[in-house]
C-alpha cells in the first residue's frame, strides 16, 4: 500500500513540469495504422539525430513499435487535444482520422504542430516502461501553439507566437 502512495506522490510531482503531448504512430505487421499518446519525448543527440520516448510495458501496442523499424512523432497543436485522448484510450483511434496518406511506411497526423519520421536504433529497459530511442530520417513543422500537458491536465502557452 506504501508503494502505491510513493507512486501517486510521484506522479503528482512529476505533474509540476510542463511538456508538450505527442503521438507516437508506425504501422503493425498487418499495415495497419498504430498510434499512442506520448508526453515522454525528448532530444538525444544532434549528431547522430537521436529522440526518444517511452512506453508501458503494459501498452498493448509495445510490440507494435518494437517490432516496426520505423515511426513517428507526430508533436500535437493546441487545438488537438482530443487527438490526445482519442490516442491516450481508444481502441480505434484511427477511426474516422485522416492521415497522411502519402507516406507509405508511418502514419502522419495531418495538422500536428511538427513531425519527426524515425527509423528505430535501439530500446532499452526503464523499469515499467520501455524507452525507445529512434534516428530521425525526416522532420517538418508548420507555424503554431503547442499543446501543453500540466499538473493532470491540458493547457495552451500564453503569447506563443510559433
Amino acid at each position: 500500500m506504501a508503494l502505491d502512495l510513493e507512486q501517486t506522490r510521484l506522479r503528482q510531482v512529476l505533474g509540476r513540469f510542463a511538456t508538450g503531448v505527442a503521438v507516437a504512430t508506425c504501422r503493425d505487421v498487418g499495415g495497419k495504422p498504430q498510434g499512442i499518446t506520448i508526453n515522454s519525448f525528448s532530444s538525444v543527440s544532434l549528431e547522430p539525430p537521436l529522440v526518444l520516448f517511452s512506453m508501458a510495458r503494459s501498452s498493448r501496442r509495445l510490440a507494435d513499435f518494437l517490432a516496426a523499424g520505423r515511426f513517428a512523432v507526430n508533436v500535437l497543436a493546441a487545438d488537438q487535444q482530443e487527438l490526445s485522448r482519442r490516442f491516450a484510450v481508444s481502441d480505434d483511434p484511427w477511426c474516422g482520422l485522416a492521415c497522411d496518406q502519402d507516406n507509405t511506411e508511418v502514419p502522419l497526423i495531418v495538422g500536428a504542430l511538427a513531425h519527426f519520421e524515425c527509423r528505430f536504433e535501439t530500446s532499452h529497459d526503464g523499469g515499467d516502461h520501455v524507452i525507445i530511442v529512434g534516428r530521425v530520417e525526416a522532420l517538418a513543422e508548420r507555424p503554431g501553439a503547442p499543446l501543453v500537458f500540466w499538473a493532470g491536465d491540458y493547457h495552451q502557452l500564453v503569447g506563443a507566437t510559433g
